[in-house]
């Protein structure tokens, strides 16, 4: 189970409609307990897709529209500043632009078990859905309980 307040929501809500056509993403950043995962901050990421990186990665898809990136050394860095408050990384979200809440074979293939997936479904411009996956041990996803809180 992943624990968020309405405020966290919000954000990846206002995050996913204001890029919209193309996908956004970002980074939940909490604590985990060997019951739930509580959210302390949402993080908001430039999606770093490109053209270029479409053709190394065998994923289709060549537009922010569908895919999205989020760079490496923004991830090593808030890893280093998220330790210092003990915290960590618990997961990425991202949107579905006129698609689903649900992963697609590209989400999976790119997924860490260890991470929450919180995909928003963004249809004409509007958070239509939202849904938290996990990967299980072979690496497919199910469905992770969102907890909502004031």
């Amino acid at each position: 189970m992943i624990i968020l307040n309405s405020e966290h929501l919000q954000q990846m809500k206002t995050h996913a409609q204001t890029t919209y056509p193309q996908e956004c993403c970002g980074l939940i950043l909490g604590t985990i307990t060997p019951k739930f995962k509580q959210v302390l901050e949402i993080r908001e990421a430039e999606n770093s897709w490109s053209e270029e990186l479409g053709e190394i990665l065998p994923l289709g898809g060549s537009s922010k529209n569908e895919r999205f990136f989020i760079a490496p050394e923004l991830l090593l860095s808030v890893q280093k500043e998220v330790r210092l408050k003990q915290w960590s990384i618990i997961g990425i979200y991202h949107s579905h632009p006129d698609h689903k809440a649900i992963p697609s074979e590209c989400d999976r293939l790119m997924a860490w078990a260890e991470y929450s997936y919180i995909i928003l479904s963004v249809l004409g411009g509007q958070v239509e859905e939202y849904f938290s996956w996990l990967l299980d041990d072979n690496h497919q996803f199910y469905p992770e309980i969102i907890q909502l809180t004031k």
